[in-house]
């Protein structure tokens, strides 16, 4: 090889001088070095991942076994900007548009318009933000069997990892349909390396990932404690995954088992769900924890996400007229409560002793939820909210079980569960309610009580994040309607699996 280098050379200097073709000859041989390094790379890129803390050198007791989960919880928080669920539960449904400075996140217009390809920003970082969970999940499921530590304590430390894996599944599938179902480490090719799965074969890892955590997690905690997953959420979750997939008996028998606890009950004022002074209240059976003013951070961005520019904020996901009109009013004007405590609209009082002004929000409207009062929050930390987002409220829990129970052909029993709900929304009027506001459902017709009870889970739950899935979930028909002619069902139900995904994903290769 040297020896044809060196006649090569002598050749280029000929031609084009001595100085050239030493510099070629350096440029030669170059090549072949990086050749090298090419023909071994395989080998190279093959070989098991390693990092700064392995499991032989970190997991070695229970308070590292604790701090590992603390960052599985930390994983699924609004901390992250790309926790973007939002924008599929609100955005994506007939309740919210994307709202902010119409050049700013762009791509979330292509969502809500569902014209998103593989290459959307957004797609890609929600697909990333869920999967990084999982893998710190199931790097703790994997490693804290090992850990030598109080049992009760163990197993516990695995439910509650298996309860986060699952909540991550069971939204990667309502979004992207079939997902790679990856339950070990990241750390081989194998692992990392997975097909996708059928939506069943998804369900049933979720069902027994929540089944696992519901028998090891304990009813409640101790203060100190507070705000870590239980059997009520681990319980109440299975009611949902069953509700989603039709199973009205067993829907109902899990959420009858969540009210069997004793400790969950309706708040008396609706509006308490969303403020500081209730975080982890009895209404609250899943919240995901914030804490402003922490190192590291571990706040709530949607405080600044949703608020007006002027408190700081960026004021996206801006509700619709659509959803402002979906909210009962009385013969004399008077509207139902939860309308003021969801939404802000022009005129009436606002956070901070403001009044709302229209001019805020291109739709006119902003969402008052996951918002905090700059006396909690200053603008110029809004993004350091404390408040929890409160996945599973009791009040969702009724309204599902009313569903169920209709489903079912029980139309009195899914009356008395929807009727609460009302009851509470009635209460909550500042003073006395008119008469024909928020009055009990008395029809008994299986039609006109679906109707009901999807209506009033769109009020009960508005800019929570689970109207477009509730949408996708109650069919073609329920879902065409509600978007329009922009949506497709049979072609749009799922957004696609990321570009990124399908280029490093082997086992996705055609």
């Amino acid at each position: 090889m040297k020896k044809n280098i060196n006649h090569m050379s002598q050749l280029l200097s000929a031609i084009t001088g001595r100085s050239r073709a030493l510099q070629l000859q350096s440029l030669i041989i170059l090549l072949i070095i990086i050749s090298g390094m090419l023909i071994s790379c395989k080998k190279f890129l093959t070989e098991e991942l390693q990092g700064t803390f392995s499991t032989s050198t970190f997991y070695k007791n229970d308070k590292q076994a604790l701090q590992a989960l603390t960052g599985v919880y930390n994983g699924m928080s609004f901390s992250s900007f790309n926790n973007a669920i939002w924008v599929f539960g609100d955005i994506a449904s007939d309740d919210a548009v994307k709202g902010g400075n119409p050049g700013d996140q762009s791509e979330i217009t292509y969502i809500d318009q569902y014209t998103a390809d593989a290459n959307n920003g957004i797609i890609s970082n929600y697909w990333s933000f869920c999967y990084e969970d999982i893998a710190r999940a199931n790097t703790v499921i994997a490693n804290v069997p090992a850990v030598t530590m109080d049992e009760a304590t163990k197993n516990r430390i695995i439910g509650e990892a298996k309860f986060i894996r699952a909540y991550n599944y069971f939204n990667l599938v309502n979004v992207f349909g079939r997902v790679p179902l990856k339950l070990l480490p990241p750390l081989t090719q194998e692992a990392i390396h997975v097909p996708l799965s059928e939506v069943s074969a998804i369900y049933q890892q979720i069902s027994t990932d929540l089944t696992d955590a519901a028998s090891v997690l304990p009813v409640s905690y101790t203060s100190s404690d507070q705000g870590r997953i239980t059997q009520g959420a681990a319980l109440a979750m299975l009611g949902k995954v069953n509700l989603y997939q039709g199973n009205w008996a067993a829907a109902v028998s899990f959420f009858q088992q969540v009210e069997g606890l004793g400790i969950y009950s309706l708040l008396p004022n609706y509006a308490d769900n969303f403020n500081l002074a209730h975080k982890n209240s009895s209404e609250s059976i899943f919240e995901i924890q914030h804490a402003s003013g922490q190192v590291p951070f571990i706040g709530n961005a949607l405080n600044q996400w949703f608020a007006p520019a002027s408190d700081g904020g960026y004021y996206f996901n801006a509700p619709t007229q659509e959803l402002v009109d979906a909210f009962e009013k009385s013969t004399t004007g008077e509207v139902d409560p939860r309308l003021d405590a969801t939404i802000g609209r022009d005129g009436q009082p606002w956070l901070n002793g403001d009044v709302f002004s229209s001019a805020w929000s291109p739709t006119g409207f902003l969402t008052k939820k996951h918002q905090q009062p700059l006396s909690e929050v200053s603008s110029s930390l809004k993004e350091d909210g404390g408040l929890g987002y409160i996945y599973l409220r009791y009040a969702d829990l009724l309204l599902m079980k009313a569903e169920a129970f209709n489903e079912s052909g029980n139309a009195d029993s899914a009356k008395a569960n929807l009727n609460k709900v009302r009851q509470r929304a009635r209460a909550s009027f500042n003073g006395t309610a008119p008469a024909d506001l928020l009055n009990d459902i008395t029809t008994t017709d299986n039609s006109q009580l679906r109707i009901a009870i999807q209506h009033e889970r769109r009020v009960e739950l508005g800019q929570e994040f689970h109207r477009y899935f509730d949408l996708m979930r109650w069919g073609k028909a329920t879902a065409e309607t509600a978007l329009g002619n922009k949506f497709n069902y049979d072609t749009k139900r799922y957004f696609p699996i990321p570009q990124a995904e399908l280029d490093a994903n082997q086992a996705l290769k055609p």
